[in-house]
Order: structure tokens, then sequence, then C-alpha cells
């Protein structure tokens, strides 16, 4: 067992550790007690960690229906139970902690939409729609919560898994056809402020003191970091709460002002060692289980960090996506190091064993 738990990959762990260390700096210089908390989220993710590198990640193959509905289950459950917060009910409070099940679900539907695809024989046009089936009521309940941002990084994720494991792309445009011809309706059923930020996406000076507030608050902070930053604590968007949000969805804004593009360059090129880390491990596996959910991770990640990236220099639609292991928040860091636990299980599974040979 001591083995094991030391057997770590440590080109995988080592720009997690720099994140966390720069996540948690950065906490510390907008509010201690946001870093004091974050602290106790990470020593609870770090446990889990721990516990999911030493399982056996294919005994989930036996269980993703259940996993599957007892999803379903926990987001209706929300809509029961949960706590509101500015305008969103996305969190359960349990024992003191508010948990949202949209953050803490991803892993295990990732296990779950491997398990399905791995069991299917052929990729038609039947298992793609069954696939998206399945996802819709997922998707639904969580942009009616509303958040739109995790909806769109579940939708997206599994139309990327899709097209790198081999489904025809003729299937998709299909299948995009009617969407794009459904957009006038669908627009409708997109709440007012989730309408108003894709138009001040389109046209972000159209209302500097409403909803173009968030991104030119943004990016006036990513501008004023310049070379080396302001440096911890010195910020003025930040510091004096002109940026919203400052320590989860635009902690990248926080950290350019405060540590400048040296800062934020060293965030691009941990959280690109870390997913070139990924792919390259995925390249190596070739059990179609795990391929198709180290697929999912690397997806989940590359989505998240493009989207919260881009929204907070201004080049997409603000959507409310978080920073991994960066953004404050116990949900998001739990699930991101349960991600990283059952690679590093997978990891250690899909070395080959040392065999004794006798001629």
């Amino acid at each position: 067992m001591k083995g094991k738990i030391i057997d770590l990959e440590w080109q995988l762990l080592l720009p997690v550790v720099i994140l966390v260390a720069i996540s948690l700096l950065t906490l510390f210089s907008v509010d201690i007690s946001y870093m004091k908390s974050q602290m106790l989220f990470l020593g609870i993710s770090i446990l889990a960690f721990f516990v999911f590198a030493n399982t056996n990640v294919k005994i989930f193959k036996l269980y993703y229906s259940p996993v599957y509905f007892i999803s379903i289950i926990l987001l209706l459950l929300v809509f029961l139970v949960g706590v509101e917060s500015r305008g969103s009910l996305r969190w359960v409070e349990f024992v003191g902690f508010r948990i949202q099940f949209s953050e803490i679900l991803k892993p295990f539907l990732a296990l779950s939409l491997a398990s399905f695809i791995a069991d299917k024989k052929t990729l038609n046009f039947s298992t793609l729609v069954k696939i998206f089936a399945l996802l819709l009521p997922l998707t639904l309940l969580i942009f009616l919560q509303p958040d739109l941002g995790d909806a769109l990084i579940y939708g997206l994720v599994v139309v990327c898994v899709m097209m790198y494991i081999g489904f025809s792309y003729k299937y998709f445009a299909t299948l995009l056809l009617p969407v794009l011809l459904a957009a006038p309706i669908l627009w409708n059923f997109l709440h007012d402020y989730q309408k108003q930020r894709i138009l001040t996406f389109l046209d972000p000076g159209r209302d500097p003191l409403g909803t173009s507030y968030n991104v030119i608050q943004s990016v006036i902070a990513v501008g004023s970091g310049m070379l080396i930053g302001k440096g911890l604590g010195m910020g003025t968007q930040s510091g004096l709460r002109f940026l919203p949000e400052r320590h989860t969805d635009f902690i990248f804004a926080t950290i350019a002002e405060q540590l400048g593009f040296v800062g934020s360059l060293l965030i691009i090129i941990c959280f690109g060692l870390f997913l070139y880390r990924i792919y390259k491990n995925l390249q190596n596996i070739d059990d179609r289980f795990s391929k198709i959910f180290y697929a999912s991770v690397f997806f989940m990640f590359l989505l998240q960090v493009f989207v919260n990236i881009g929204m907070n220099i201004g080049i997409l639609p603000i959507v409310g996506v978080t920073l991994p292991f960066v953004s404050y928040g116990g949900s998001s860091l739990l699930s991101n190091f349960i991600f990283l636990g059952l690679l590093t299980a997978i990891g250690k599974s899909s070395k080959p064993s040392d065999v004794l040979e006798i001629k």
C-alpha cells in the first residue's frame, strides 16, 4: 500500500501543485478568509485524490447506469432543497458546506459516458442519438439552475469525445441543422441576463455601466498588470472590488493584474504541460474504456481553461466557468482532484507488469 501511495506521476501533478500555490497566494491577497476556506477544501480534495488514485476504476463500469440515474436525482434535489445565491439555485447545504452537484458529478458522469460508449461495438447514428438523449436531461437540469456555463461544458465535452473516438462528422451535421433552424426559438428560452451577456460579447461597449461592466473591468485588470504586475494585494480593479467575482470566475484577471504577463504566462504554461501529459498518456492507452475516459478528462479541462481565460480577456461571452485548480470553490476543487485521482489510478493499471519468463 505504501508503494502505491508514493507511486505518483509527478509530470501530471507538478503543474497542479504550482496552480494551487498561485491560487492560494492570490486568494490570500484578495481576502484571507477565502484562502483559509480553500485550504480546508484542499485538504478534503487531497484525501479524495488518494482514495480514488488507489481505486480499481474499472469497477465503475459495472455501475454506470445507477450513477447516471443518481445524478439525475441529485440535480432534481437542487430544485427542492437547494440554496439560492445571486439568482441561481446551484448549491445544497450539507453539514455547513455548500455542495454544487453539477461540479461534483463531472468525474462520475465521465466514467458513465466512457462505460456506455465502450460497450457499443459500432459507432452508428443510433448510438449517437442515444448518447444525446442521455445527455439532454443532465444539461437541461443544469441550464435551469440556471448555469449556462456548466451546461455548455457538459455538451461540448460529449461532442468532442464522440468526434475523437470516430463518430462520423455527417452525423453531427445532421443533428446540427435542426438546432440552427431552431436557434430563434431557443433564444427565447435564455434568461434576460444570458441574452445580455451574448449581446455584450458582440458589442462590448453597448452598456459600460451595466451588462458590459464585467468584461470591461476584467480587460482593464488584465491589461493594467503589464509585464510583471502591480504586486500581490496591490491590484486596483481587484483590490477595490471594481472587478466582480475576482476570486472565482475572474481570478485569472486578478492574477494578471497582480502578477502581470509573467504570472499569466506561468498559468498558461502549467495548464499546457498538464494537458500535454494527459494527451501523451491518452496515446499510450489501449483499453477502450480508459481511453474514452482519458479523452473526456482532456476535453473537460481544455474547454474549461479556454472558456475561462477567453471570457477574462474578452474574446468569449461571460458564461460563468471556473478556472480548474485556481478558482475559489470547494466543489470545483474536489471534482478536479477526483479527476486527478482517477487519471492516476488508470495510469497505474496501464503500466506493464514485470513478468518472470521460464524457458
